[in-house]
């Protein structure tokens, strides 16, 4: 029998980081505002690093927060990295041409 696909391990990846982090203050199926920002800092710190505006990760913690909860759960988290994923595409079929 083989392995996890590429995807399959992926997906598993997305689940372990999500998990990570969650459940620090209290609930483990959702990032709380702390929880949201020790993430951005720490596993897309260059991205975090390169923001000009002070302000932008508590408007984009706003802006997933579609149910405005204060918490991001795991849908929420999933518009981030599938955003994050077609900016960099974007990105990557720019610099082709």
């Amino acid at each position: 029998m083989s392995g996890p696909t590429e995807t399959e391990r992926c997906i598993e990846s997305l689940i372990a980081i999500f998990q990570k982090y969650a459940g620090k203050d209290g609930n483990n199926a959702t990032l709380s505002k702390t929880e949201f920002l020790r993430f951005m800092n720490s596993e897309l710190a260059s991205f975090t690093k390169n923001q000009k505006d002070p302000g932008v990760l508590d408007r984009m913690m706003k802006k997933l927060d579609l149910n405005a909860d204060g918490q991001l759960s795991f849908q929420e988290f999933l518009n981030l990295i599938g955003g994050l994923a077609l900016a960099c595409h974007d990105s990557f079929l720019q610099s082709r041409h």
